[in-house]
């Protein structure tokens, strides 16, 4: 596991910021500060990572399963959502406009970021947030292709 503590550490906050603080707070019972050392990059809160039970409360209430998707990347292992729930309105069609249109955002993001030849920490995290939408995107592909839509 050594290597992916600040990886976990990112998708962690990404999924706090998802929900809300508050609400976060609210949904596993730990306050501010205490869910603010899961993802802190300090070298002291570097063996500190947000109790499972934690995660699954989270992630029912947010948008994208943002640390249950980090772990399965680092794992080389595809997800997708479960067939049962609700997927997005339209169908193929509207998925292959959703991918270009985000598509083109992610590039224009990528242009704005390298214009002076370095990616800072808030450039990263707005591309990582465009990949994760286009990541969703695909996913709602994905069910409409296996649906046949």
């Amino acid at each position: 596991m050594a290597g992916y503590g600040s990886y976990l550490k990112k998708h962690t906050e990404a999924l706090v910021k998802d929900v809300g603080i508050e609400a976060a707070c609210e949904l596993t019972g730990k306050s501010k500060a205490t869910l603010g050392r899961y993802y802190s990059d300090a070298d002291e809160h570097a063996d500190r990572f947000k109790p499972v039970d934690a995660v699954a409360a989270l992630e029912a209430a947010s948008s994208y399963p943002h640390v249950t998707s980090a772990l399965a990347e680092m794992r080389g292992i595809t997800l997708s959502y479960d067939e049962t729930k609700n997927n997005s309105e339209g169908g193929i069609n509207s998925d292959v406009i959703k991918l270009s249109q985000r598509f083109a955002m992610l590039m224009g993001e990528y242009n704005l970021s390298i214009e002076d030849g370095v990616i800072s920490m808030n450039e990263a995290k707005r591309l990582l947030r465009e990949t994760t939408a286009i990541q969703k995107v695909l996913l709602d592909m994905k069910l409409h292709l296996e649906e046949g839509k």
